[in-house]
């Protein structure tokens, strides 16, 4: 049925807002149904969930999982992830298995500084900008001052403002440039505060001005906005061991050729842009699935990481590999803007039990444990390319997605998982293969 211009939608309550889409479902009934079977039981908890988005209707269902036994610095972390992806909980647990016995990971946060805009345009000689800015800047910090008041008595706050020239790019273009430090929070609602703060005062600032011409007492203000490309943040792990413990890694290669391969695969993710985008999506898998189940943005992850992938001039693949002396070094330098206070993380019941599973890690060791799934998802991945191929594994973890979709019974698939212990997945021998099993014998 064709959709309606439906005016004040959000001003009905939910039983209202379904009663007004049912008309879309080919069976209305069936389809209002399913929708409120999501809702929680718990009226209350039922109620926080709709408060987090507008117009809600229903909870979206994705797995919680749990990628066990990855050692971190020398501390053992059962990871939630939630992703309904298949095999990618299987891989990160791989992964983490393998390299437990071999130091495990090591990882060291860089850096975790955050950037904010104010974006402005101003015709004048920018020496004269120049000139003023230690007295905006004071202005400034002092305008803020009530924002930042807890953050700087937790460690943090405003930790540098500048001006950028942007006049060669477009006109009378210019941008107030601010640095924070958030601490544990991800901070976005904090970095914006400040400036919008900010973005007042100068406009203010520069209207007051009164030896400057009418023209250069006009500032136009933009936006004021946080940037989610956090070159500054920044999380660096790895992992390294002696390249003769790969040696029963693939009954096909011996270490030397395995780990050949594996430098080549690598080698063409900073030469192929096709390559680089998938092999980064690998380490978006686990990264995000991390950031989802802690209550973190996990598109504001991606933005940035995609971006620092690009910071060269070219989009290339995100993790490294150094071979030598016999050893095998294999590591992920990347922008984490991660929080463990505030927000979803505060709130999202699951997303707190998540930080408590973790051992209420602060931001560092959360960004350090994200990056840490995301390369022994990048590790796992790129090993089943070099050897057996990524769909064994990925297309025995779907099996059972085949299955649900054609409403196999128990029975069917406990004989289904027996059967391709030694056989090929795919939909149509699992269709064929079902068929076979629900054939009637003669009588």
């Amino acid at each position: 049925m064709k959709s309606k211009i439906i005016n004040g939608f959000s001003k009905l309550t939910k039983e209202e807002k379904l009663n007004k889409l049912i008309s879309l479902f080919e069976d209305k009934d069936a389809g209002k149904d399913e929708l409120k079977s999501y809702w929680h039981e718990n009226p209350k908890k039922q109620q926080l969930f709709d408060e987090f988005s507008e117009n809600t209707l229903s909870n979206f269902y994705l797995p919680y999982s749990i990628a066990p036994n990855f050692v971190i610095n020398h501390k053992i972390y059962h990871v939630p992830m939630v992703i309904e992806e298949s095999s990618v909980i299987a891989a990160a647990s791989k992964a983490a298995k393998f390299w437990a016995d071999k130091g495990g990971f090591r990882a060291n946060v860089i850096s975790t500084t955050k950037i904010g805009q104010v974006h402005f345009l101003w015709q004048g000689n920018l020496k004269k900008l120049q000139a003023e800015m230690p007295e905006m800047r004071s202005i400034f910090l002092k305008s803020t001052d009530n924002i930042t008041k807890n953050m700087r008595e937790r460690g943090g706050g405003i930790m540098d403002i500048e001006l950028v020239d942007k006049t060669n790019e477009m006109d009378n273009y210019y941008q107030i440039l601010v640095k924070f430090d958030t601490v544990d929070s991800m901070g976005a609602n904090f970095i914006n505060s400040c400036l919008e703060e900010i973005a007042a005062q100068l406009k203010i600032y520069i209207s007051e001005k009164e030896n400057w011409t009418d023209t250069e007492r006009k500032c136009t203000v933009l936006m004021s906005i946080l940037s989610n490309y956090t070159p500054e943040c920044i999380v660096e792990t790895r992992v390294e061991t002696k390249i003769e413990n790969f040696e029963n890694i693939d009954p096909e290669l011996s270490a030397a050729e395995f780990v050949d391969k594996f430098e080549k695969a690598i080698n063409i993710t900073k030469i192929d842009v096709y390559r680089a985008v998938t092999h980064n999506k690998g380490i978006f898998n686990g990264i995000d699935a991390v950031v989802l189940a802690t209550g973190n943005d996990f598109r504001a992850i991606e933005a940035g990481g995609h971006a620092y992938a690009s910071r060269k001039g070219k989009y290339q693949g995100l993790s490294d590999l150094e071979i030598s002396n016999g050893k095998f070094s294999y590591q992920l330098k990347i922008p984490l803007a991660l929080g463990t206070v505030g927000g979803l993380t505060s709130l999202h019941p699951l997303a707190k039990r998540s930080l408590e599973i973790l051992d209420y890690p602060n931001a560092d060791e959360l960004m350090q444990i994200a990056a840490t799934v995301g390369l022994a998802n990048n590790f796992s991945a790129v090993k089943s390319l070099i050897t057996q191929g990524i769909q064994v594994g990925h297309m025995k973890m779907h099996l059972w997605n085949i299955l649900n979709q054609f409403n196999a019974n128990d029975q069917e698939k406990q004989l289904a998982v027996e059967y391709y212990k030694t056989h090929k997945v795919s939909y149509d021998s699992v269709r064929n293969f079902l068929s076979s099993l629900r054939i009637k014998p003669a009588t």
